[in-house]
């Protein structure tokens, strides 16, 4: 095909002017958002994001919203963390474990509105769980459960059953969708917390 007069042909680098390329195939969130379902990412919001890895996603979420505290718990992808937080001052970046928030419980703020998980261990129901301490009255959890960190003898739907289970006693289950199409053996959640009245 050819193009208009005086327009040249680039390769693409994953930006158009200051947008970036969001890849559903690389991120379970940019799969969640592309399947339609309610995240409650609109821009502007506080977001605890658990299992930030090199930073890829995160640093999308970072873009449009508010105050958002990465934590990863792996050195080597932190490193590259901290590195793409460089560049964003509402990015802050925690070398720490989901599973045990109560190491930078004095760092993250409470009230957060939203609580991104995408956490590759057994029991990620348990740090969802453990987590809601940060998460507002009305807020969102936004989980990728990954069937095969859980239990890789098991069919993905009873895993996921479980999970789900054991979710229902600290969340509401909003909407659940299966990330088939972009990530194997993945189950989106969208959650919201239950009130202790």
């Amino acid at each position: 095909m050819s193009l208009p007069d005086g327009v040249e042909r680039r390769p693409f680098d994953g930006h158009d002017g200051p947008w970036r390329l969001w890849d559903a195939g690389r991120s379970k969130l940019g799969a969640t958002l592309e399947l339609g379902l309610d995240t409650g990412l609109v821009g502007g919001e506080s977001v605890l994001y658990l299992g930030a890895a090199s930073g890829t996603t995160v640093s999308h979420v970072a873009d449009f919203c508010g105050p958002t505290y990465a934590v990863e718990f792996a050195p080597r992808p932190a490193r590259d963390l901290v590195d793409v937080a460089a560049g964003r001052p509402n990015l802050v970046p925690l070398l720490k474990d989901a599973r045990t928030p109560e190491t930078y419980a004095h760092v993250v703020e409470s009230d957060i509105d939203v609580v991104v998980q995408d956490v590759a261990t057994r029991g990620q129901a348990r740090v969802a769980v453990r987590n809601r301490q940060f998460l507002r009255e009305g807020g969102h959890l936004l989980a990728a459960i990954k069937a095969r960190s859980e239990d890789v003898t098991r069919e993905p739907a009873a895993v996921f059953e479980d999970v789900l289970d054991e979710l229902r006693g600290a969340y509401r289950i909003v909407e659940t969708a299966r990330l088939d199409r972009f990530h194997d053996d993945h189950l989106a959640v969208v959650a919201r917390p239950r009130t202790t009245d």
